[in-house]
């Protein structure tokens, strides 16, 4: 009896062990795919600071703004904009539009609404645990003007996730497993058209 106590108890971690990291793996995934999803939204969308669409003002249309001229973050944690580089203009946080990458259409209470028929989706809907203070989006000028307009910015938009840890079902009390953050993970795309709505 005694040997079959040892064996069922080292049997059963292992065995509930397999179903947390197959569960991490998921969250692995769904914060990856969440990311992906929330640099496309923002790419398409009002930035959430407005301001960065005068930002670095090309004077003749279809010039580049130049590299490192600006640099925005917006961080969900502190709900702020900021800035370096010489084109910057002082930014504002603005969470409905914060919200429209976060929660996509969705409308209601809580951090991450259902949504309802012909709704587009946002990060948490790909992510459920994620909360908005786990997400930066960043705006960078990266050299790229826009052909048909004589000012405005088309920077380069990077989401990343912070201080998202791992949850686990089984194991979470054993040997700190609760304690272990998701590594960083960051999806960057080319803004296309700073536009109020997305296509």
């Amino acid at each position: 009896m005694v040997e079959a106590a040892i064996a069922m108890t080292l049997l059963l971690v292992l065995t509930l062990g397999f179903v947390d990291f197959g569960y991490a793996w998921y969250q692995w995934n769904a914060a990856t795919k969440a990311v992906e999803v929330g640099a496309r939204r923002a790419s398409v969308s009002t930035p959430v600071a407005p301001e960065i669409a005068t930002a670095g003002t090309a004077t003749t249309p279809g010039n580049p703004i130049l590299v490192g001229d600006y640099d925005y973050i917006c961080n969900g944690a502190t709900s702020t904009c900021t800035c370096t580089g010489s084109g910057c203009v002082a930014a504002t946080f603005t969470l409905a539009n914060f919200n429209l990458i976060f929660r996509g259409d969705a409308v209601g209470t809580g951090i991450c609404p259902p949504l309802a028929a012909g709704q587009r989706s946002g990060m948490c809907h790909f992510f459920p645990m994620l909360q908005p203070a786990n997400v930066v989006i960043r705006y960078t000028a990266t050299g790229l003007g826009y052909q048909t307009r004589p000012s405005g910015a088309v920077p380069t938009i990077a989401v990343s996730l912070q201080n998202v840890n791992f949850q686990f079902f089984f194991l979470g009390g054993l040997l700190g497993f609760n304690n272990i953050t998701m590594p960083s993970m960051l999806s960057t795309v080319t803004g296309e058209d700073l536009k109020s709505t997305w296509p």
